[in-house]
């Protein structure tokens, strides 16, 4: 499709433009606005802050990817921003208004002859958007787990489309996204959009059965399609979404973990990976569509093609710089294919087993590690704590009673570990198994389960006081773990019989452990596994 950027063109429609530019940016047009008026723009539109209010129009443009350069295509795509946007976002979105011409030739909004149409909605602090918290801070792990929660309702409240395959749906979106980053690319970066063009389409091929078999499960839905930090805000301290995809049916109607994969990939740029892999285990603990495990072997694919996206982006966003070129823009998105060059080459699976008994630090140890054990965000935490409060169905923090640890019911948790281990290995992501694990057949079957599976295998036996462990499980408030000191003290006295794992001394604090364990697997920064 050719390219049109029709506001740095001599035409009517560019004064045009040039003219509503200036309306919009003049505070005289708001009546309630005090102080100047501000412009965020992106590739595709401009949103005027004044006051209370945020008035967004889009450019009139033609991209490889979209066509805004008629009234009618500005409008619906406005229309249907709306549509898409209010039910999730009630507090931002207001409503759509024409701008036209009075029978003085003055714009205003109503106006007599319409020119243009402007999406009016309630302004936000800019600094409770998320890629502004990101920018200055890495993302504390409850805003990690809300954003996942917020996520995680998104897709359950949005059907499956039936009768698409999952494969040709991602085929066509590699490969307009490949076209357009060869067209749109200087020469200084070529070689490294071949690569991805090459390896992007030849893993898309691979998965095919993959994803077929993912759409005919129901998990190609009409989905947010544009989930970055950028479109998200914290709303009386709730991640809310905003901004869905509005343009393409097409590129919005996607594979829910190819949504998801756009909100870890701009944390893991970003480098907040913890964050990341905080955002994907909440998600995966939650199975708002099904198969979310078994869906871990397309997460590389998903993540270099959300990177490729925001490759395209800044190149786009330079090429309507004046000079059609910006070097700092043109470097971005340099950065960002060659993130996702990297996502299509992933490490190896890797299965870390954490045992130890209560109160010796076992899920703060797997919540550190976790970042750094395999594929990108890192590994999959599977906790025995929480598995068991799925089992019954109750909140993970709601206390259970001494009848749901019988034996019998804890093989059952653990038989349900097993098998979630085994599929995650299979689908090509690093594990963290973390349970107590006193048994040695128990802790027999994790290590078979790395073996059957060709993963690499680490198992870590932490140990701590009795003291220690008590007043550790004495102070948790609002943890899955319904250890007491009652609890400690019968572990401690039952014993766990012969160790082969490594043994790792754990009395102390959190990050002494922390670099116990790192040195036992050999983890010195986050490329090590």
């Amino acid at each position: 499709m050719p390219r049109e950027r029709l506001s740095h063109q001599f035409t009517d429609a560019a004064t045009e433009e040039a003219e509503l530019i200036g309306f919009l940016f003049n505070p005289d047009t708001y009546p309630d606005c005090a102080g100047d008026v501000s412009l965020i723009e992106t590739h595709a539109a401009r949103v005027f802050l004044a006051g209370r209010k945020a008035i967004k129009i889009k450019k009139r443009i033609r991209l490889p990817f979209l066509d805004f350069t008629t009234l009618a295509l500005r409008h619906m795509a406005l229309k249907r921003e709306l549509d898409l946007n209010a039910a999730h976002a009630p507090d931002i979105y207001g409503t759509l208004v024409p701008i036209g011409r009075n029978a003085d030739g003055a714009l205003a909004f109503g106006g007599e002859t319409i020119v243009d149409y402007a999406l009016v909605m309630n302004r936000f602090n800019q600094d409770d958007l998320l890629a502004h918290r990101a920018d200055s801070a890495l993302l504390p792990s409850p805003i990690a787990k809300a954003l996942a929660d917020m996520v995680a309702r998104y897709h359950r409240s949005i059907p499956p489309v039936p009768g698409l395959s999952g494969a040709k749906v991602m085929r066509d979106t590699v490969h307009q996204l490949a076209d357009a980053l060869t067209d749109a690319a200087p020469r200084s970066i070529a070689r490294v959009i071949e690569k991805f063009s090459r390896m992007s389409r030849d893993e898309t091929a691979r998965l095919a059965p993959l994803l077929d078999a993912r759409s005919e499960a129901g998990l190609v839905r009409r989905c947010h399609g544009d989930l970055h930090l950028g479109n998200i805000v914290l709303i009386d301290g709730h991640p809310t979404a905003f901004d869905a995809l509005e343009f393409d049916e097409r590129l919005a109607t996607i594979d829910v973990l190819y949504d998801l994969a756009f909100l870890l990939m701009d944390l893991d740029v970003r480098l907040d990976r913890a964050a990341a892999n905080v955002v994907l285990n909440a998600y995966v603990v939650a199975e708002p569509a099904g198969r979310e495990i078994d869906g871990l072997r397309a997460l590389p694919l998903f993540l270099a093609t959300r990177a490729a996206v925001r490759g395209l982006v800044a190149l786009e966003q330079a090429l309507q710089r004046a000079e059609g070129r910006d070097s700092h823009l043109v470097a971005v998105a340099r950065s960002y294919v060659a993130a996702a060059n990297e996502y299509l080459e992933p490490k190896p699976p890797v299965l870390v087993a954490i045992g130890g008994l209560s109160g010796t630090g076992k899920s703060t140890l797997a919540a550190s590690l976790a970042p750094l054990i395999g594929p990108a965000p890192g590994a999959l935490s599977l906790r025995t704590d929480i598995e068991r409060k799925r089992m019954f169905e109750v909140p993970e923090t709601q206390r259970l009673t001494a009848d749901h640890y019988a034996e019998q019911l804890s093989d059952d948790v653990y038989a349900v570990m097993y098998e979630k281990t085994a599929r995650a290995l299979a689908a090509g992501h690093g594990v963290i198994f973390d349970g107590v694990s006193s048994k040695a057949t128990e802790r027999d079957r994790i290590a078979e389960i790395a073996s059957e599976s060709g993963a690499e295998f680490h198992g870590l036996w932490l140990e701590a006081s009795l003291e220690t462990q008590i007043a550790r499980v004495e102070s948790r408030h609002g943890d899955a773990s319904d250890s007491d000191a009652a609890v400690v003290r019968d572990q401690f006295e039952r014993g766990v019989g012969p160790m082969t794992w490594t043994r790792i001394y754990a009395n102390g604090t959190a990050a002494d452990t922390l670099e116990r364990a790192r040195a036992v697997l050999g983890i010195e920064d986050l490329s090590s596994l």
